[in-house]
């Protein structure tokens, strides 16, 4: 909760700061180079670690980072060093953040096989999505209201505060023995998750398309320009815009966990994409705050199909052995194309103005569809 609530006040306070898109997207790839960079590197690292240890040292370090950026939304550091620095402070800490999710998000799907048996994997699964889901709408809602009441300072040490009591609960659990001996060659261990992957012919197809779904659908980066200069709706509209779409996913993920797809997931999958993309378009051309939201939440609860599903493959097909290195290779397509996908609509923005590029999105959303329509027909006849 405390993770989400800063990305959503760094995206509304870089707005603040500059005025323009752009410096939003650059947000995104700030993140998503070191992201992606160590992501195969830090999948071995946690097959080789004992996860806990693990995942409390990064979580201490994003704790660290949330400190620094509340130093730099201080009247102090403004008054004695101006906007440019405060800017150049933001992206450097957020490059940081993304060296550190690179290690932390492939552990928090990784562990979850070793708390719970085999046989309850696939309802874990899926309760450890509603439960991110919960935290990531809790986060994004309660930002707008605490960016309207306590400022930017203020909703800083909030965050700092959720961030070191999800260390408490963390610090609870019980030491996790590493995956993978540390007789390996590096290289090695670290091209195993890779080609398990891309052998793996159901996991790289649904992999694939969410990669490119969020990569062109990323109209959530744009969410603080609608709601400011669009939609004229403040930070508290801002707040329940950027909750609307984990509003509509955690319906559609509880919905499944009561009541699980039993047959023909695959073509459900892509029928949900293609529906996603919709929303998006409708939500690029609207210029009514009900409208806005309606089309993110049923976004949301599409591509609440799609987490679902593609979280239950992975689950399902990952030996115990490999699971920090496939997690790995699943937050370089799908984590960090959510940061790519707000560089590229920062990009687009630039260059189409907003509406333009966010219709586009959409629209290329779609196309990503018809093509694994037609390239991937083993995705169509998925079913686990």
């Amino acid at each position: 909760m405390g993770l989400r609530m800063m990305g959503t006040l760094v995206s509304w306070w870089m707005y603040e700061l500059t005025g323009d898109a752009f410096y939003i997207g650059m947000i995104g790839l700030a993140e998503a180079i070191p992201a992606v960079g160590f992501s195969l590197y830090a999948g071995y690292v946690i097959d080789k670690s004992e996860k806990r240890k693990l995942l409390l040292r990064t979580v201490v370090l994003f704790g660290t980072c949330a400190v620094i950026l509340l130093g730099a939304s201080s009247n102090w550091f403004q008054q004695s060093f101006g906007d440019k620095l405060i800017i150049i402070s933001i992206y450097t800490i957020i490059f940081f953040t993304g060296c550190i999710r690179s290690f932390s998000g492939p552990s928090f799907s990784a562990i979850i096989a070793s708390l719970v048996p085999r046989p309850l994997l696939t309802i874990a699964s899926q309760l450890s999505s509603t439960s991110w889901l919960v935290a990531s709408i809790m986060g994004h809602a309660t930002a707008g209201f605490l960016i309207a009441w306590f400022h930017v300072t203020g909703t800083f040490i909030v965050i700092i505060t959720l961030i070191f009591t999800g260390l408490f609960f963390l610090y609870k659990l019980k030491e996790k023995p590493p995956g993978i001996s540390t007789e390996k060659k590096t290289l090695e261990a670290v091209s195993e998750g890779l080609n398990y992957v891309f052998k793996t012919k159901e996991v790289l197809a649904a992999l694939t398309l969410d990669l490119f779904a969020v990569l062109f659908g990323g109209a959530v980066a744009m969410v603080p320009v609608y709601a400011k200069d669009i939609l004229h709706a403040g930070p508290i509209g801002f707040g329940w815009l950027n909750a609307a779409a984990d509003i509509g996913s955690i319906i559609m993920v509880i919905s499944l966990t009561i009541s699980p797809l039993k047959k023909k997931q695959g073509i459900k999958l892509l029928f949900a994409v293609a529906g996603f993309g919709l929303c998006i378009i409708v939500f690029g051309i609207s210029k009514l705050y009900w409208l806005s939201f309606f089309a993110l939440l049923v976004s949301g609860v599409l591509d609440g199909v799609s987490v679902v599903v593609r979280s239950n493959i992975m689950q399902l097909k990952t030996p115990d052995e490999l699971r920090g290195r496939v997690m790995s290779v699943n937050s370089m397509f799908i984590n960090s194309s959510n940061e790519i996908g707000q560089f590229e609509s920062g990009v687009a923005a630039k260059l189409m103005g907003v509406v333009p590029s966010v219709v586009f999105g959409g629209c290329m959303t779609i196309m990503v569809v018809v093509a694994t329509w037609f390239k991937a027909p083993s995705l169509k006849k998925l079913e686990y």
